[in-house]
């Protein structure tokens, strides 16, 4: 076990010794030295946003090197290896920032922020950048004339389909904005920009996506970690990124149904590993304080959190269209595993059709269509019977329990939905999230009611 700090540097004369908070902790540095090394780490969406005529700030440019270094930390340092009880890391983010006197106030917030996000201890110091880099981004001399009116984030899944798809269809100009690590979700992303752009072509929409991450081993010591806690605090960067570059209070879309962003935990061990906090109530209010706190317009806005999966497909705006294109949606929690049939024989990676991600969506495709054509690893889940300690049957069994948990006891739901994070930020919704919460279990209730899912000998 030990302490991790990520130290990046910007500009050839960043030379100075970088003073830790964190006492004892190793220290990693990644140097960048100006727009082309800093395009590249953010997976060359600077450049992507200004052919659109459109440029960040300085400030805002800090943040999505700030979300950079924290996926550093969260993907490569392995938690097994230096978790303090095989889970709790303590990682810091050494970071040069351009106006270092705004960044300052927000630093305990930020902390508190990644901790519960994350479930590791972080610390975060910032200092300011070197004189080489004390600006990075050159004034445009052409911008855009019809600037975007939204951002919506854009991963391929079936929630960010059918959010990008009610956007459009109501006739909004929207900048998408994707990020992704693996070649299975940017195929999935490709596919489904590919359809948007054929259904809506009289529609002004635009899309940056960008590829951001680091190579396993980048971290000494470390080879890589699956968890990737923080993956959202990335997402949300490059949307605010690029909601500053369009220069107006922008609203950033954050389509995800009710069920999966409270994320109740199925049972009491649920509350590391499989329990994330991703798109959660109250880690989006923080993010927004974080937004507002460094005078950034942007602001994180899910349309969806009173919704079922299940609900969400059957009230799409262009719902013909959903139906057509649903099967090239992604919402697999880990899509690009390679998975192996009985015999051995190498699968391609898609959705698994067991991981809880998974189980959801298959029953809101039922809800919303009757049958679903998506095309799962475990293909025929009508009347199975799983091995409840396979990963097959896991998280079926897991989904069975709490349903029964909770018909047992209906009135468990008004405290269950405190589980994964408290609720303050929206007291006269707690009815609403209840009710996302008993009808999102009973959405899958009903896909698993001819599924058994028992220890088998």
């Amino acid at each position: 076990m030990s302490r991790q700090s990520i130290v990046f540097r910007v500009g050839a004369d960043d030379r100075l010794v970088v003073a830790t908070r964190l006492e004892g902790s190793h220290a990693t540095e990644f140097a960048f030295d100006g727009f082309a090394d800093i395009d590249r780490l953010l997976g060359g969406v600077l450049s992507k946003l200004e052919r659109l005529g459109l440029q960040p700030s300085e400030r805002s440019l800090d943040l999505a090197m700030l979300a950079a270094a924290i996926t550093a930390a969260d993907t490569r340092v392995e938690r097994s290896k230096e978790g303090q009880d095989g889970w709790t890391r303590e990682l810091e983010i050494c970071l040069p920032v351009h106006d270092q006197e705004a960044w300052l106030p927000v630093v305990s917030l930020l902390e508190r922020t990644l901790n519960f996000l994350t479930g590791d201890r972080w610390t975060v110091t910032f200092r300011p950048r070197s004189p080489s880099a004390a600006r990075i981004i050159e004034p445009l001399t052409e911008t855009l004339a019809e600037r975007p009116t939204d951002v919506c984030l854009f991963s391929g899944g079936l929630d960010s389909f059918i959010g990008a798809i009610d956007l459009l269809s109501e006739g909004k100009s929207v900048l998408l904005v994707s990020h992704y690590w693996d070649s299975v979700t940017s195929k999935h992303q490709d596919v489904c920009l590919n359809a948007l752009e054929e259904r809506y072509k009289d529609v002004s929409f635009f899309s940056v996506r960008a590829r951001v991450g680091f190579e396993t081993g980048a971290i000494d010591g470390s080879w890589a970690e699956n968890t990737l806690r923080a993956r959202s605090f990335l997402f949300f960067s490059l949307a605010a990124l690029a909601a500053d570059a369009i220069g107006r209070n922008v609203t950033i879309h954050v389509p995800e149904n009710g069920l999966i962003s409270l994320n109740v935990p199925l049972d009491p061990l649920r509350l590391g590993s499989l329990s994330t906090r991703t798109t959660h109530p109250y880690y989006m209010s923080r993010f927004n304080e974080l937004l507002r706190a460094i005078g950034l317009g942007g602001s994180l806005h899910n349309s969806y959190r009173h919704m079922t999966k299940g609900e969400m497909v059957e009230e799409c705006e262009d719902i013909d269209f959903l139906r057509e294109h649903a099967k090239e949606t992604i919402s697999c929690s880990s899509p690009a595993k390679a998975r192996f049939s009985a015999d051995e024989e190498r699968r391609k990676p898609k959705n698994c059709g067991h991981c809880v991600p998974c189980l959801i969506r298959r029953a809101a495709l039922k809800r919303g269509f009757g049958q679903d054509d998506t095309e799962y690893q475990l293909e025929d889940l009508e009347n199975a019977e799983l091995d409840s300690k396979s990963a097959e049957g896991e998280h079926v069994r897991s989904f069975q329990l709490a349903i029964s948990r909770l018909r047992t006891k209906p009135g468990r739901a008004r405290f269950d939905i405190h589980k994964p994070g408290p609720l303050i930020d929206f007291p006269d919704d707690w009815g609403d999230y209840e009710a996302v919460y008993r009808d999102g279990l009973e959405e899958v209730a009903d896909l698993l009611q001819n599924v058994e899912a028992r220890p088998l000998e």
